[in-house]
């Protein structure tokens, strides 16, 4: 496996970990925007990515295009929060979006 996928697969994988525990802390808590909405959509544009990078899929690039989209639009809401837990969310969305704009280039 080359660098860009095992640092996308890092990076992919610590997003969904910060995802779930960002939704976990936000159930019954009041959110002016779309998070913790955004985390589901987060998680499972990551778990796409991790699937299509595992079975090396030709389509990886456009996957990973589409989960860097969703992680900065996930990473956007959550910034908007003050809790820690949504400021970490935020930060680790900004650092996946990023592996999997690289992958894609």
């Amino acid at each position: 496996m080359n660098s860009t996928y095992k640092n996308t697969l890092e990076a992919v994988q610590q997003c969904i970990v910060d995802c779930r525990i960002c939704l976990t802390e936000m159930a019954g808590k009041e959110s002016h925007n779309d998070c913790p909405k955004c985390c589901i959509q987060c998680i499972d544009a990551c778990e796409a990515v991790l699937k299509m990078i595992t079975s090396d899929s030709a389509y990886v690039k456009q996957y990973a295009l589409l989960c860097a989209e969703i992680c900065e639009y996930c990473a956007d809401h959550c910034e908007d929060h003050t809790h820690e837990h949504c400021k970490t969310c935020a930060k680790t969305c900004r650092a996946c979006a990023k592996a999997c704009k690289s992958l894609a280039a």
